[in-house]
């Protein structure tokens, strides 16, 4: 029997329902599973994944020269995330790599800033770090690369801005002794305070 559009929608919202139902009783395996202590996180950063790769490819286009080009593609895989990449807080915390974030285009804060340093690292620019900044019981994450002398921070939904020192970058954005902060890449982390 063929479902019409209302009832494929309901049918789709119950079973919606049902996999919270199934992710919510089993959430503290899943969470336990899924932890991660803070030094394994460069592992999340993927910037050689196929669809990080084949994203980077796309906002590069035919002509791409590192030195010319970087920073307007930086700007484009920052829209991309900001505009393609939908935010979602999840009932479990769950990492999810780039390649998922891409192919549900879904992700937290988190998850979109890891594809954004994956995409810059694979626009050529091996220096982009993921910014965690916890300050009481906010987190903030944040993307930041060094560029042509400067210091380029992206907030996703808040854009690019340019520092000429880190200082002036952590200080920016209220990273200080009374914060904790740490940041990473695929190919380090490192914990600020």
């Amino acid at each position: 029997m063929e479902m019409d559009d209302n009832e494929e929608d309901d049918f789709k919202d119950r079973l919606n329902q049902l996999y919270l139902a199934v992710i919510l009783r089993y959430r503290d395996h899943i969470e336990e599973k899924e932890n991660l202590s803070v030094a394994e996180l460069p592992r999340l950063v993927t910037p050689e994944s196929q669809l990080v790769s084949r994203t980077a490819d796309e906002i590069k286009g035919e002509e791409y020269v590192y030195e010319a080009n970087f920073y307007e593609a930086s700007l484009k895989a920052q829209e991309f995330v900001r505009d393609k990449i939908d935010g979602v807080l999840l009932p479990v915390q769950f990492w999810i790599l780039p390649d998922e974030t891409i192919k549900f285009r879904l992700g937290d804060s988190i998850d979109n800033s890891i594809l954004l340093c994956s995409l810059l690292i694979k626009l050529g620019n091996p220096s982009t770090k993921v910014l965690i900044s916890i300050r009481e019981d906010t987190r903030k994450a944040y993307v930041y690369c060094e560029f042509n002398n400067s210091i380029y921070l992206f907030d996703i939904s808040e854009g690019v801005d340019a520092f000429q020192t880190k200082e002036d970058m952590l200080k920016h954005v209220g990273i200080d002794e009374n914060s904790t902060a740490y940041e990473f890449n695929d190919k380090m982390f490192l914990d600020i305070y």
